[in-house]
């Protein structure tokens, strides 16, 4: 019988599961590097679709200590998009760190350049002896070899391809036209909907507000400009751009891309349902 490889991850969500890097994970702590390693663990907690790194607590140069308050919260769940192999999953897309959907116990990152509250956990599993899983955002600085990374670890099993397109695309709010282009960039992002990438010139700027949000992705960037709507009496986030993506992303570079969780999406003449994710208007 034929197995669909994707739906063997998914399946395995609900677990704890590990990958093994060979890239020398660093992360630093008011300048100094407080975790330097080669022998760094991808870590899922279950129903995280984000990993975490862990490292090997001999491999840190700052003290572990228990942390404060550890109130044993309850992670809340949260839809991915509908159209996965079994359906929509409730899984944790990103959350907040401490919100542990496994056994163990919360660590603070004692170091010279400050503490780092609850930013490590030791995860009571015996394939995981001897590793501590750390916190992204705490860290002022993470490094894979020498490069940078942003907004947490990159997914081995996660990728993006940009692809131009000579395909139709309408995007409309309440049946207003919001832009119209055939020369789309077609981003196609493992589990997320496809997003189309439009030049600005077939963008209805005039209907749109510009926004004060910024968001950050680890494999596209930092955005520079997000764009909203009015909706139902308030201001609706229904579209963005990256001026300087990262290599793996540069071809939108300056496109304009929409929610279509938000915005309603024709493609060649086919309306799309709008799908269900993290980023659903809820």
């Amino acid at each position: 019988m034929a197995v669909e490889l994707g739906g063997v991850l998914w399946g395995q969500s609900k677990n704890l599961r590990f990958q093994p890097t060979a890239k020398r994970i660093r992360a630093t702590v008011g300048g100094d590097v407080v975790a330097d390693t080669t022998r760094a663990l991808l870590v899922w907690e279950p129903r995280r679709v984000v990993p975490s790194y862990a490292v090997p607590a001999d491999d840190l140069s700052a003290e572990l200590v228990p942390a404060a308050g550890a109130d044993g919260e309850q992670a809340p769940e949260h839809r991915l998009a509908s159209g996965s192999r079994d359906g929509p999953q409730r899984v944790l897309s990103r959350g907040h760190f401490r919100t542990h959907t496994a056994a163990g116990d919360e660590l603070t990152v004692r170091a010279a350049g400050g503490d780092r509250e609850a930013a490590a956990f030791r995860l009571a599993d015996p394939d995981l002896e001897g590793y501590v899983e750390l916190d992204f955002a705490p860290f002022d600085q993470w490094l894979e070899e020498d490069e940078p990374i942003i907004s947490h670890p990159r997914d081995p099993f996660h990728r993006i391809d940009v692809r131009r397109s000579s395909r139709s695309v309408v995007v409309e709010h309440h049946g207003t036209v919001l832009a119209e282009s055939s020369r789309p960039h077609l981003l196609f992002e493992t589990h997320l909907p496809t997003r189309s990438y439009l030049p600005r010139e077939d963008v209805r700027f005039d209907l749109l507000v510009p926004g004060d949000t910024r968001t950050a992705c680890a494999y596209k960037g930092e955005t520079t400009a997000y764009w909203a709507v009015e909706d139902g009496g308030h201001m609706l986030d229904v579209a963005w751009t990256y001026e300087h993506p990262l290599p793996d992303a540069a071809e939108i570079a300056g496109l304009v891309a929409f929610f279509d969780e938000r915005v309603d999406v024709v493609l060649d003449g086919v309306r799309r349902p709008r799908p269900v994710t993290p980023w659903s208007v809820r």
